[in-house]
């Protein structure tokens, strides 16, 4: 080889050994750019990790507040559905005793024949004895009624708790895992 094929061997060389150098240090700053990058996203998902996790045992405390509050209210329903029981009974009862005012008006109209002056009074009472009789009839029936409707909502109630007691129940699994 001549000298100055020598010389254009060794700037060659030389240009490469340098463009590699710099290729190396780039490389070398990209990667360490990279971990750092890596570093702050992993910090940030760790953060992002224990929020999730408190989150979730708030969630889970306040399904059980909800159950336990619709427990707390099914009781509830259920207690005035029996009361509202009670009271149609009660409303029942009175209508059969507003039944008898028919013998009653029949037995005063006797009275009447017998006491002209009482006979108007108690024809004006006819009247209202039996606008009596068909109110308690339909108030009875509108018993029965709102009975009817706190018997749907007592179960509406219990179909609910249980619903949000099947969602809770995962969460519960997750307790252990808890600060």
């Amino acid at each position: 080889m001549s000298e100055n094929e020598q010389k254009l061997f060794i700037d060659m060389v030389g240009r490469l050994s340098w463009e590699t150098q710099l290729h190396l240090d780039e490389r070398h700053h990209h990667f360490y750019v990279n971990k750092v990058i890596i570093v702050l996203i992993s910090i940030l998902l760790v953060v992002l990790a224990v929020i999730n996790v408190y989150y979730v045992a708030i969630l889970y405390r306040d399904l059980n507040g909800i159950v336990n509050n619709m427990d707390s209210m099914h009781t509830y329903m259920q207690k005035v559905s029996d009361r509202m029981a009670h009271i149609t009974t009660m409303v029942e009862r009175f209508d059969r005793h507003m039944r008898h005012m028919d013998q009653i008006e029949s037995s005063t109209q006797a009275m009447a024949r017998m006491m002209p002056e009482i006979a108007e009074e108690m024809h004006l009472i006819r009247g209202d004895v039996a606008l009596m009789d068909q109110e308690m009839g339909r108030m009875s029936g509108g018993m029965a009624h709102i009975d009817q409707r706190f018997h749907h909502m007592a179960d509406g109630v219990a179909v609910m708790r249980f619903h949000v007691w099947t969602i809770s129940r995962p969460m519960g699994s997750l307790n252990p895992l808890l600060p």
